[in-house]
């Protein structure tokens, strides 16, 4: 589990950097910083799902699965929703507090 912890550590902690160096006009390299966000989110929902086959009756897993499925249902229905400024920080907001969710957990759980 400790394994996985770095791992989630670095897929998470790479996209941060590269985002914070073109926030900073460091460097001009954001386009990368997305397509590594993607691989963090398939690497998150990988581990959590693993995780929740492991331990099913976990509810902290069960509602971070519940967060991911909403979230995917939420794009799906997004173009029929009406347009308010809250969509967008709901998309900005809600990966970000998924990773933050399952990072605390995997933490957790390697450090027992």
């Amino acid at each position: 589990m400790k394994n996985i912890n770095y791992l989630n550590y670095f897929f998470v902690g790479i996209p941060a950097i590269i985002f914070l160096l073109a926030f900073l006009q460091i460097i001009d390299l954001i386009v990368f910083g997305l397509l590594f966000s993607v691989l963090t989110g398939l690497f998150q929902v990988t581990i959590g799902g693993c995780m929740l086959i492991d331990e099913p009756h976990d509810k902290s897993l069960q509602w971070y699965i519940i967060g991911v499925l909403l979230f995917f249902i939420m794009i799906c229905i997004n173009p029929y929703l009406p347009k308010h400024d809250f969509k967008i920080y709901f998309f900005y907001a809600i990966p970000a507090i998924l990773a933050f969710h399952l990072t605390i957990l995997i933490y957790k759980k390697a450090h027992k």
